[in-house]
């Protein structure tokens, strides 16, 4: 058997110049020590590291292509996304209206100061009528070696951070988020909602309201539909369970919320009933078990109440 010919399956991926032989590659990092981050520092914080036994310094920088030297060193990190994401792919980097956010490893070693990438975030700016932004996140990654280190947590908060300062911003979203994006948005915006007045206990428990709308939009820079997340997560924290009637009603607000797309079945049914003939009406309400949408239903209740309860365990540890 011929070997499959590797290297020119990644020459359509990585820019040339790439190492083949592990010599090449070691003399190369002796220049690292000589890298710097790019663009402007937003944010430091720490992690304690267990098998370091010690805590280990992280930064956030925000960088656009006019940082010189930036352009080069994007087109090889960004070709980790083809190894981690799938349905991953590269974007213009000659439109100015994408922002980029990097994390490093901040080290010493043998006296000098050192980083390394720990993992990055691409967002785009979409204008909206007539004088506003939707920044929209497009590519998230933390590199395998930094998972499970609460890093995305962080450049997502900074990220939501650095645009909240601008009125200009009318909210941030996510391009076709996955679901583990969309369970670390809801604790950052679950943890920065929390403080605010609106989400108070009192007034979670009088149901979701224009107030948390209008509030979390203008000062975190979060839609509607997140918030309404938020509140869902904020209220279950702030009801007992273990009490039949605020259990109950807990459910119930949920299920109103849920119960949207099969409500729009049931309309299409009433529809079907005035206009198909009897034969074809019995072949479409062969489709629709109510039964099952009512099994359906509970069974999404279920799911989310057990992600809702691991966002608060991971904010009470927070």
């Amino acid at each position: 058997l011929q070997a499959d010919d590797v290297e020119s399956k990644i020459r359509e991926i990585i820019p040339p110049g790439f190492c083949t032989n592990t010599d090449d590659f070691v003399s190369l990092l002796e220049k690292e020590v000589n890298f710097k981050p790019f663009g402007m520092l937003l944010h430091t914080y720490s992690v304690h590291n267990e098998e370091a036994g010690e805590d280990i310094t992280y930064q956030i920088y925000k960088a656009d292509m006019t940082c010189p030297g930036f352009r080069e060193y994007h087109e090889r990190l960004q070709t980790f996304l083809m190894w981690f994401i799938e349905t991953a792919s590269f974007i213009d980097v000659d439109d100015e209206r994408w922002n980029y956010f990097l994390v490093f490893e901040k080290y010493n070693k043998d006296g000098a100061t050192l980083f390394a990438t720990v993992g990055y975030m691409t967002v785009y700016n979409y204008y909206v009528y007539p004088d506003k932004t939707r920044p929209r996140v497009s590519q998230m990654l933390v590199l395998p070696p930094f998972q499970g280190e609460g890093h995305g947590a962080q450049l997502l908060e900074t990220v939501h951070r650095y645009y909240m300062s601008s009125p200009t911003i009318l909210d941030i979203t996510a391009e076709d988020p996955s679901e583990n994006y969309v369970k670390l948005r809801d604790f950052v915006l679950v943890k920065l909602c929390q403080d605010l007045l609106c989400f108070s206990p009192g007034k979670l428990m009088q149901g979701f309201s224009q107030e948390m709308v209008m509030e979390a939009q203008q000062k975190l820079k979060i839609n509607k539909q997140h918030t309404r997340r938020v509140y869902e997560i904020l209220r279950l924290r702030a009801t007992d369970m273990s009490d039949a009637e605020q259990s109950r009603s807990y459910r119930l607000d949920v299920k109103r919320r849920l119960i949207g797309p099969y409500k729009k079945k049931q309309r299409e049914l009433a529809k079907m009933r005035r206009c198909l003939r009897p034969e074809e009406l019995t072949n479409q309400l062969n489709q629709i078990d109510l039964n099952m949408q009512h099994e359906q239903l509970e069974e999404s209740y279920q799911q989310l109440v057990s992600d809702y309860r691991r966002v608060l365990e991971r904010l009470a540890q927070a």
